[in-house]
Parts: structure tokens; C-alpha cells; sequence
């Protein structure tokens, strides 16, 4: 039976969007998942998201999330990290779910550019390998 995973990117900034997405494409693929993927504003809105697709019927099993945040000339930065990642943190553990975080966080966009590019950092392939363990680290428990 073929894994389901929700891809949650958002694509502020398209190009480091698009790398990430590739990558993590190419490695749930490459393991035989069935993906489905969705977009939202910016990383604040992937915990809400996250949230809104636990019921979904059936349930996914697991999730890779992407994005983007490099860091301006305001401490907006800090509560969009922070934020983001302790929105996500508290469902996992909460709800035990299975996610890779692919949300880079950078001083600029050229650190950016070779963690998101596939054939550089491939931050996105990473993520998915993550998600990806943690389902089989679940079946391992539970089985």
C-alpha cells in the first residue's frame, strides 16, 4: 500500500518554492507515494493548515512542509520562525503525526537558493526522507 503524504509549501518565494517542491517530490516518488499538495500564503499559515488537514477523510500519513523565511531588517523574522515551527511542533507531538519540516530559515536568498535547488542541498528530498521515516519508525511501534 502506497504512503499518502500532503505537501503544505508555501510559495512566497516561487523559485526557492519550487526547489524544495522538487525535491521532495522526486523522493516521495521515488519511494512510491501517492502525494497531494497545497499551497498557502506564508509559514504562518502552514500550522493552521497542518491542523485543517487532520480531517481529512482518509487521513493522510504523513506531511512534508515547505517554505521560506529569510531573515529582513525587522524582527518580523523572528515571529514568523519561531511562530511557524512551534505551531508545527506542538501538533506533531500532540498528535503523533509524521512530518518533514522543509522550512528554511536563511540570512539571504542566496543561502536559500542552494538549500532549496534538488541538486545542491535539496532541503526539500531531505524533508520527505524524514517524513518518510517517522512513518516507518510509527509502523515499527505499532505493529
Amino acid at each position: 500500500m502506497s504512503d499518502r503524504i500532503l505537501i503544505i509549501e508555501a510559495p512566497y518565494y516561487d523559485e526557492i518554492a519550487a526547489g524544495l517542491r522538487t525535491g521532495a517530490e522526486e523522493g516521495l516518488a521515488a519511494a512510491g507515494c501517492i502525494c497531494e499538495t497545497i499551497s498557502v500564503p506564508g509559514a504562518l499559515e502552514i500550522p493552521a493548515v497542518l491542523r485543517q488537514a487532520l480531517a481529512a477523510r482518509p487521513a493522510f500519513d504523513g506531511y512534508v512542509l515547505l517554505g521560506c523565511v529569510i531573515r529582513g531588517e525587522t524582527g518580523h523574522y523572528d515571529v514568523v520562525v519561531n511562530e511557524s515551527s512551534r505551531g508545527v511542533m506542538d501538533l506533531v507531538t500532540r498528535e503523533g503525526l509524521a512530518v518533514g519540516f522543509g522550512i528554511l530559515t536563511t540570512e539571504n536568498r542566496d543561502q536559500a537558493a542552494v538549500r532549496a535547488d534538488p541538486a545542491r542541498g535539496n532541503k526539500g528530498g531531505e524533508a520527505a526522507r524524514a517524513a518518510l521515516a517517522v512513518i516507518a519508525a510509527r509502523r515499527r511501534f505499532t505493529s
